[in-house]
């Protein structure tokens, strides 16, 4: 399926690697993501403990990721625990191996 956005067609694949490339565009989500990998789980408050930041600073984060589908949540009164979402985080190296393994070595514009 494609989406057409100001009369540009982006393919479903094209706008997954988007979400997920956003989403990893900030060195916080990337520490994150790395503490995560590092875990089975963590609790907003743990990462408040290993990420210098206020804890509302890193709950943007995590929902970034969230948002994007790299990480899941589960509500554990009074926390939230979270972990990766393997599933999604496979997808994104998928996405990411395949754009990276374009051939654009026959562009020439500078």
């Amino acid at each position: 399926m494609t989406k057409n956005t100001a009369n540009i067609i982006y393919s479903d694949v094209t706008e997954q690697t988007s979400r997920f490339a956003k989403a990893l565009g900030h060195p916080v989500r990337l520490a994150i993501l790395k503490y995560l990998s590092n875990q089975s789980c963590c609790f907003t408050g743990d990462l408040v403990d290993v990420i210098p930041l206020a804890q509302s600073t890193i709950s943007q984060h995590l929902k970034e990721l969230k948002n994007a589908g790299l990480i899941v949540g589960e509500i554990e009164l009074p926390k939230i625990k979270y972990c990766i979402h393997q599933e999604n985080w496979n997808r994104a190296k998928r996405l990411f191996e395949t754009l990276f393994n374009e051939d654009f070595s026959n562009i020439s514009c500078c």
